[in-house]
């Protein structure tokens, strides 16, 4: 049975990768985008787009009156450093502008809502790692703790209103289409200045490590996510799952790697390292790969090596 999605950051990054998905699987899709940092031509033909703030009245009213079955919200305030110089404007689209999709969704009587949270910030430093979703959760950053609020009103909903929510808990994602003049996609980053010629630069030691995760992964994740039965609700973590690899891989090693994919020389710099900023980070999918069907298939090497084409081709 088709389903009708309504993907909110649709023309961003990931967004748009999981719009593909659900299109390839028989969906109808709608694009809620501001368009503030994603790109219409990244939405496909096949999607509707409708361009508003996510805060907005417009935006309220399309969830509440579109017979959307699913809410797949990835529009978000994403910069970690943002967040640390404006705490309010971050929660105001984070926290406030997901409150306000929720009450159209509990109006419009959206059966799921799929969220894109960030495995990366919610726990912060000192869990064990692999990191499991019962880890203790202290953010370091006014963004990770927006998402784990985020979390927690979805909880909330759910509990009073019977919305199925599930949370997925991003790792570092990287491929095609990830913005190389921001600061959360290193991977697109690095890229783009050795393809240019230009130096890289690495904050801190460059010994942080990241757990990296190819976007179409990340995509077939939320394509489960919104339709695999769900566990009872009984903790915050009931209904979340980390969507990554395992793997830890420092800074330094990745710099290495993306020399290697693009075949040009690295100029690396060296920078003091940066407030808020998580000094290891690798998610345990186990979970995910128990309960939703959903596991890892690009290797690191293969998925730097089509991202590397991608911008050489841009």
């Amino acid at each position: 049975m088709t389903r009708r999605v309504l993907v909110s950051g649709g023309a961003g990054f990931i967004g748009s990768h999981v719009v593909e998905a659900y299109l390839a699987a028989g969906d109808e899709v709608s694009v809620l985008d501001d368009l503030s940092t994603g790109k219409a031509e990244n939405v496909p033909s096949a999607a509707k787009l409708v361009r508003a703030d996510i805060r907005s009245p417009e935006a309220r009213a399309l969830v509440a009156g579109g017979g959307f079955t699913v809410l797949n919200h990835h529009a978000a305030q994403m910069d970690v450093r943002r967040s640390v110089e404006d705490p309010v404007f971050d929660a105001q689209v984070n926290v406030l502008g997901l409150l306000n999709l929720l009450e159209g969704a509990r109006a419009g009587g959206v059966h799921r809502i799929v969220f894109a949270s960030s495995g990366g910030t919610v726990y912060g430093d000192g869990a064990p790692t692999p990191t499991t979703e019962t880890a203790g959760k202290l953010p370091a950053s006014p963004y990770g703790t927006a998402k784990l609020t985020s979390e927690y009103y979805l909880a909330t909903f759910a509990q009073l209103y019977g919305m199925e929510a599930v949370a997925l808990r991003y790792a570092n994602v990287y491929g095609p289409r990830q913005n190389p003049h921001g600061e959360a996609g290193v991977v697109a980053i690095f890229g783009k200045r050795l393809l240019q010629g230009e130096p890289i630069t690495i904050y801190g030691n460059g010994e942080q490590t990241r757990d990296l995760v190819y976007v179409e992964d990340v995509a077939a994740a939320n394509l489960l996510a919104a339709e695999r039965p769900l566990p009872a609700l009984q903790s915050l973590d009931s209904r979340a799952f980390n969507i990554g690899t395992g793997i830890e891989t420092s800074v330094n090693r990745l710099a290495d790697l993306i020399v290697q994919a693009t075949g040009r020389p690295g100029d690396v710099r060296r920078a003091p390292a940066r407030a808020g900023e998580i000094l290891r980070s690798a998610l345990a999918v186990t979970k995910a790969e128990r309960e939703l069907g959903w596991r890892p298939r690009v290797p690191l090497p293969d998925g730097l090596a089509r991202t590397m084409r991608w911008i050489a081709e841009g």
